[in-house]
């Protein structure tokens, strides 16, 4: 066999041993292409909004490889969703691609308990918020703290900064009422400037509770008072009393919606 080899002169054997290299390149170019299917493409359809297992089964009965990349808690989109895909809906991409997936959370997510001991009630309130909690009962107990926060519960039982609830859980708080039970007559915020009404609350000792306001303000402050909860008289015009430490909602508006009376914002001593 060498001596064949050995007997041709050697541009022949080059020639043979090119042939033969390209022969095998092709080969294997060929059963590459066969193995990763080169040349065939798939458009990946829309799986968001839709439940998880259902967009999984729709992705592999196209021939996509499905991964879920991540797992997030959004609370006002629906439990057990796809939130988002990669590669887009509608993209063309080689068949066995992989499509990653980010998904709503099925179960609600832990967060810690954060401290709201000795902060006043909108401060307390506002850190709620932020850690995805909500307000539950307001517990008014005598105590010269009037407005700040004494005490933090959960379920009936005080809870610690630190512990671990449930997203949207309701902690109840126990607000200092200050020294006197003296009630007053509520106050007529209606018609006045956001500013002018959180001073009177402030001088009565009243907290605020919601502040709603409408589209279009810039200048809070300024904004004007055209609804309070609660009102200064029931339906059949009685006065409705409350006390220090307690809480009143405000709805603003950049305009004026109700004419002002501040013959009716004086309290009774």
């Amino acid at each position: 066999m060498f001596k064949f080899i050995t007997n041709k002169p050697f541009w022949v054997n080059l020639l043979v041993v090119i042939a033969i290299t390209l022969l095998v390149l092709f080969i294997f170019l060929q059963l590459l292409g066969l193995i990763t299917k080169h040349g065939e493409y798939l458009t990946v359809p829309s799986v968001t909004n839709k439940k998880t297992a259902e967009a999984i089964k729709i992705l592999e009965d196209k021939g996509f490889e499905v991964l879920i990349q991540d797992s997030v808690f959004i609370d006002s989109a629906q439990r057990g969703i796809v939130l988002k895909q990669l590669p887009e809906p509608n993209s063309t991409v080689k068949i066995n691609r992989t499509v990653l997936l980010t998904v709503n959370r099925v179960t609600l997510p832990m967060v810690d308990m954060p401290s709201l001991q000795g902060k006043s009630l909108n401060y307390a309130l506002e850190i709620l918020r932020r850690s995805h909690l909500q307000l539950g009962d307001t517990i008014y107990k005598p105590d010269f703290m009037m407005g700040s926060v004494l005490e933090q519960m959960y379920g009936g039982n005080a809870i610690t900064s630190g512990s671990k609830v449930t997203w949207g859980s309701k902690i109840d708080l126990v607000i200092g009422g200050g020294l006197a039970e003296q009630r007053i007559m509520v106050p007529n915020l209606e018609g006045m400037t956001y500013g002018e009404a959180k001073l009177i609350l402030e001088q009565n000792g009243i907290s605020l509770g919601a502040l709603i306001p409408d589209p279009g303000i810039s200048d809070t402050l300024a904004a004007y008072v055209w609804k309070q909860s609660p009102p200064r008289f029931t339906e059949d015009q009685r006065p409705i009393y409350i006390q220090s430490g307690q809480l009143m909602d405000l709805w603003i508006s950049p305009e004026m919606k109700v004419v002002k009376d501040s013959t009716k914002n004086n309290i009774p001593q």
